[in-house]
């Protein structure tokens, strides 16, 4: 490849259950956004880089305790077959035990070449592959899944739709929810009026500078109520 030629944006996901991203990466706004070659997406079996005839990607936790670990060997296997067909990728774990997944991360990773996601099954992955492995460990919120799998769609969507051409309009991305520390301001289309409500006679004004004012006063209004950390943010 020259230097002036420039891989799309790649993501690969590391899964045990290929088949769960079929129809998500088929559909809508991301299926679009890859047929048109803006970004790739692979999904990587780990069962392939099982090292028995049964394909075991997992075995019970040493010192006893509920529930299964996922093993090593499939793992490193996977992570290293991704290094080597696609660079230096980061290598991301998801797990409750990694760091927060918000918009400011999300840019981050958008500026980059692309990724690679670790989906866990069962209690987890073996502690080895954490520490030798990963890279960076997010987590989507405070909560548990029965695998990565969710979490990774949800990274994935929320981090493409960032990229150059993904998304119609360039300027929801600057106007959306997040992008400004606050939370969007209410949206409204035809009909005018709907059983018994109307939309804001601000929005029909035609008045640039008062409608501008008005969706500030809403955004404020409603990260106030809902989500008022947010405004206590360090700038």
């Amino acid at each position: 490849m020259s230097e002036q030629t420039k891989s799309p944006f790649h993501i690969n996901i590391l899964t045990i259950f290929p088949e769960f991203f079929e129809s998500p990466l088929s559909t809508g706004v991301i299926g679009k956004a890859i047929e048109k070659e803006i970004f790739s997406v692979e999904c990587t079996d780990i069962r392939a880089f099982a090292t028995d005839k049964h394909q075991t990607t997992d075995d019970l936790p040493y010192g006893g305790g509920a529930g299964m670990v996922m093993k090593p060997e499939p793992l490193v296997g996977a992570l290293e077959s991704a290094r080597q067909n696609h660079g230096d990728l980061p290598r991301i774990y998801l797990t409750p035990q990694g760091e927060p997944f918000r918009q400011p991360l999300a840019r981050k990773l958008a500026e980059g070449d692309g990724f690679i996601l670790v989906c866990g099954r069962y209690e987890g992955i073996d502690a080895r592959v954490r520490e030798g492995w990963i890279d960076h460990e997010v987590s989507i919120g405070d909560f548990v899944l029965t695998g990565g799998e969710p979490a990774a769609l949800i990274m994935l969507d929320a981090i493409t739709r960032l990229l150059p051409g993904v998304l119609g309009n360039p300027e929801s991305i600057v106007e959306e929810s997040f992008s400004t520390d606050m939370l969007d301001y209410p949206h409204y289309t035809r009909p005018r009026s709907f059983r018994g409500m109307d939309v804001p006679e601000v929005l029909f004004s035609g008045h640039h500078a008062k409608i501008e004012q008005w969706r500030r006063e809403q955004a404020l209004k409603m990260t106030e109520q809902r989500r008022p950390e947010l405004l206590k943010k360090d700038k």
